[in-house]
């Protein structure tokens, strides 16, 4: 009998990471400096456990290898996304993400990096940087060159419940007192082009990538749009955020007892507000704030009963 795959998240030091993910959702994390919280993901610097049923302690990575029956025996060789959560208690290095034909050539055959963030909380008056204001390759290098990072980089104000789509190319940071979950592709390849002349734990200053960063930013920038739609459903809001390419994204807000079915794809489920249970095939799952699981294929039917908020994806 098929099950729903609940996972045990791997944690990531990072230099701007905090404490945000330990007293928000209550995970143990490994230090007072946790950056991401890498809730489903099947990459190999830091693939999720599933934590229940026949295929409790394996990997996501190797489940998807053995049983891809489980994903509707998909096309792709890996396991095509990656969910985090991110506590960006500093400001991130501003940074840009190559698409699939560079990244298979310059980062060993990994996939490019379009990605999308659903802020979760920020501070009042939060901004992030999103795009740049050069209107020529040449202007780019040029304001790179001369620090002129005021003038280069583009700011937009945040609040709670903003979603974002972040194509490859696409220069971003992520700024102090935000916490966002992030859907992206499966990929570890991130290009720094200014880090705050920061330095490391050994007094280094970190590494930046700006070759490869001028070679994969989009110039001019452009924006990518983003226009939800919204679906009441009986007891569930279904609001469509993105579906691209790469994958839709969705957030569900439950209050009551909602019935799903979804015959032909495989879902991957994070609860970020609330609590709840799971129904499928008589068996029930409970669901509280930093829950994350995958609706397997041939899972036709299940009902999610409660007060609660997911961010839901597929391919």
């Amino acid at each position: 009998m098929v099950q729903p795959l609940f996972l045990r998240p791997v944690f990531k030091e990072r230099i701007w990471g905090g404490t945000a993910l330990q007293t928000e959702f209550g995970y143990e994390i490994p230090n007072n400096q946790t950056g991401e919280c890498w809730a489903i993901s099947a990459h190999p610097n830091g693939p999720s456990i599933i934590e229940n049923g026949p295929y409790a302690g394996m990997s996501l990575d190797l489940l998807w290898g053995k049983h891809p029956e489980l994903f509707g025996n998909p096309k792709e060789e890996v396991f095509p996304l990656l969910t985090k959560i991110l506590d960006a208690n500093m400001d991130l290095s501003v940074q840009v993400h190559p698409e699939d034909s560079y990244a298979k050539v310059y980062e060993n055959g990994d996939l490019g990096k379009t990605e999308c963030w659903y802020i979760l909380d920020c501070k009042e008056g939060a901004d992030m940087i999103f795009g740049h204001n050069a209107k020529t390759k040449e202007e780019f290098v040029e304001q790179i060159n001369d620090g002129k990072w005021n003038e280069l980089l583009r700011r937009v104000k945040i609040k709670p419940g903003d979603f974002f789509y972040v194509p490859s190319g696409t220069i971003h940071a992520l700024c102090e007192g935000t916490l966002v979950l992030e859907t992206q592709q499966s990929s570890d390849t991130t290009y720094r082009v200014y880090d705050y002349d920061r330095r490391d734990a050994e007094g280094n200053l970190r590494e930046l990538h700006l070759e490869k960063a001028i070679d994969v930013t989009t110039v001019p920038h452009q924006d990518a749009g983003v226009a939800p739609k919204v679906e009441e459903r009986g007891n569930v809001t279904i609001t469509t955020f993105v579906e691209s390419e790469f994958f839709s994204v969705y957030k569900w807000d439950v209050n009551g007892q909602a019935a799903f079915s979804f015959d032909d794809r495989y879902l991957l489920l994070s609860v970020i507000k609330g609590e709840g249970t799971l129904v499928h095939n008589g068996e029930t799952y409970t669901l509280t704030k930093g829950t994350h699981f995958i609706i397997p294929v041939g899972i036709r039917g299940f009902e999610v009963d409660g007060d609660c908020e997911l961010i839901v994806s597929h391919p």
